[in-house]
């Protein structure tokens, strides 16, 4: 009787732990509503997604700075500029620019010693970095978009409405109108970006910025073709990348609707491609 009570025990608590058991699920939990209606979670964050030697996946435990906020003071939104030497100038708040962003990420992944900073992007070419709230860039003439958003020192970008700005600007007399929709849903690639070496090349951060929409499993996704090896996310966080080679590496990114079609927009397709070195 000692005997079959002792296996018992030994099998409720073994049931126990499994059905505890719950570290890296890798399917989305669907749950039904009181009306029958099915919904799917979002996949968790650090959930990996490997294939073809590559491992990617998302993080969500960064210092939030829910209250920094980035306003772009000049030029105005549709302003008319005479020169391709645009002053650009930013005020800012609850956010110090030059200060390192303290993470463990700081040290995981490509850093700039110059601390936090300024991401300015001109037509969806690639970002400059800024790390004061005043200078100058070189534009050419015509009609621009410019999108500003807040970085933490390690690149990854400031998500919430307040941590970005997006306007329209023109330089000389362009003959056709600036028809860009600030309204429509866009993407604007940020990160992985020009050249890693080393220490930086074991993990690179795959980061977008999305405007006047987000991501689900039941909504818009974000495809990442990465040399040529599709990632399907749905959730609006910053990625890491694993397993890159070194050399030139692509990286696709398209904003898609829940039936999979691209997104119009002028910067819903983007191709890039980066180098990894070692040291």
């Amino acid at each position: 009787m000692k005997k079959h009570y002792s296996l018992f025990l030994a099998g409720s608590f073994m049931l126990a732990f499994s059905a505890c058991d719950t570290t890296k699920q890798t399917t989305n939990e669907t749950t039904t509503t009181p009306n029958g209606t099915q919904t799917v979670a979002q996949q968790p964050a650090n959930e990996v997604m490997e294939k073809n030697g590559l491992r990617v996946y998302s993080f969500d435990d960064s210092p939030k700075m829910a209250e920094a906020a980035i306003r772009l003071v000049e030029p105005v939104t549709g302003a008319s500029l005479p020169s391709s030497a645009v002053n650009f100038q930013y005020e800012i708040t609850n956010f110090k620019l030059t200060d390192m962003t303290g993470h463990d990420h700081s040290k995981e992944m490509a850093n700039s010693m110059q601390g936090q900073h300024i991401h300015n992007i001109v037509d969806n070419e690639p970002y400059t970095a800024h790390y004061e709230t005043k200078f100058t860039k070189d534009v050419k003439a015509g009609n621009h978009v410019v999108l500003s958003f807040l970085s933490r020192s390690y690149h990854e970008s400031l998500k919430h409405k307040s941590a970005y700005d997006l306007r329209t600007f023109s330089i000389g007399k362009p003959k056709e109108a600036n028809t860009f929709d600030l309204n429509a849903q866009h993407m604007f690639y940020s990160r992985p970006k020009g050249e890693y070496v080393g220490n930086d090349t074991k993990k690179v951060m795959l980061d977008f910025y999305l405007v006047n929409t987000d991501l689900s499993p039941e909504g818009n996704k974000v495809r990442a073709t990465i040399n040529g090896t599709e990632f399907m996310l749905n959730r609006w966080l910053p990625y890491t990348i694993e397993g890159l080679p070194m050399g030139e590496n692509k990286i696709k990114l398209e904003l898609l609707d829940n039936a999979g079609n691209v997104i119009p927009g002028p910067y819903n397709t983007v191709e890039r491609t980066i180098t990894l070195k070692a040291a």
